[in-house]
């Protein structure tokens, strides 16, 4: 069991050089480091999962909006492109839409000034929701630590760190409290295919602060679930509807079920910025849809036979039944969503 202490990851930086980001798609083999220095190289790293996971999707969006503001000679021609191309990225997570939305509204709000004004605020302003988003995801850890049962392990579902955020995290920022508040505990990680975000990076990120992990296929999470050895399921999320749905990595779904056939606490931590409350249901949360490649290739090596049909939901939705509370960094949520989300959300 884990007492160690923890450090948050670097996942995303502004240089003047660019937009610095960690290659997620090159862990853990290789810790690489690249620079963005265009907004259609922010938008590509997005696309391309280097950059992945709903608040540091937010946070890259917002540097990408900067950077291209930056690079500007016409602001007021090239701002709904460099919105649009961003936006464009990925359909789920609900942090991207978010965050251009705020650098949007700040352009709109500064728009008589001089163009040097302008992009010094959207510069600003990017490096201002990377603080937050930090500072949220502390919170959010502060507010879920007391749920984790201590001497029990916890198990996690596709990769909610340091690496998913601007740092700490929101499922794991919540195992990282928990372990600096003394609780002895230790953490499954669902490999989580067909990307494979928890074997390449849940596991790599506990292993380097220290917390004791173990690697599970994703097919063996109702195995340990019915075993009595889980205290509790700790996620994150991409959008979370009105009520409470909450759409997450795909194969999330299928954990909340067994979870609650066991009897075992499913968590969901996320900050009020995935909230999208003009969304009644998890019905109408749109689904990526990805790369066949993803599913019949394994880091490049053929695990299919050639020309074999492939669906790839990159999301699936949780109903609100399945889920015992929500960790917001104002507090955690429990049902009837609809009213506590809302009440939480009127904090922001």
């Amino acid at each position: 069991m884990s007492t160690a202490t923890v450090y948050s990851i670097e996942t995303i930086q502004w240089t003047p050089e660019g937009v610095v980001m960690i290659d997620q798609t090159r862990l853990p083999r290789h810790t690489e480091y690249i620079t963005c220095r265009t907004y259609v190289e922010v938008a590509d790293a997005i696309r391309t999962m280097v950059v992945r996971g709903a608040p540091a999707i937010g946070v890259a969006a917002a540097m990408g909006v900067a950077i291209g503001a930056l690079r500007s000679e016409n602001l007021a021609a090239d701002m709904p492109v460099i919105c649009e191309t961003l936006a464009k990225t990925r359909p789920t997570a609900v942090n991207l839409f978010w965050a251009i939305e705020r650098m949007r509204t700040l352009y709109q709000r500064s728009v008589l000034l001089p163009p040097a004004r302008i992009q010094e605020a959207l510069v600003a302003e990017a490096q201002r929701i990377r603080l937050e988003d930090i500072a949220i995801n502390e919170a959010i850890g502060r507010h879920g630590a007391p749920l984790v049962p201590d001497g029990k392990t916890v198990l996690t579902h596709c990769n909610a760190g340091a690496l998913a955020t601007a740092g700490f995290g929101t499922a794991l920022g919540v195992i990282r409290a928990a372990v600096q508040a003394g609780k002895k505990i230790d953490v499954f990680a669902d490999e989580t295919r067909p990307f494979l975000q928890g074997a390449r990076l849940t596991a790599w990120e506990l292993q380097q602060d220290g917390i004791e992990t173990t690697l599970i296929t994703d097919s063996m999470a109702g195995h340990f679930l019915k075993s009595g050895r889980i205290g509790c399921v700790v996620v994150g999320a991409d959008r979370i509807a009105a009520n409470g749905d909450v759409a997450n990595k795909i194969g999330t779904y299928g954990v909340a079920v067994l979870a609650k056939e066991n009897g075992v606490p499913f968590y969901v931590a996320a900050p009020i910025s995935t909230l999208d409350l003009t969304l009644a249901t998890g019905d109408l949360i749109p689904i990526e849809e990805r790369a066949a490649s993803e599913v019949t290739h394994v880091q490049g090596v053929a695990v299919a036979p050639e020309g074999i049909r492939v669906a790839n939901p990159a999301f699936d939705v949780t109903p609100n039944r399945y889920v015992t509370g929500i960790i917001t960094e104002h507090g955690v949520a429990s049902a009837p969503y609809e009213e506590s989300l809302a009440r939480l959300a009127r904090r922001a």
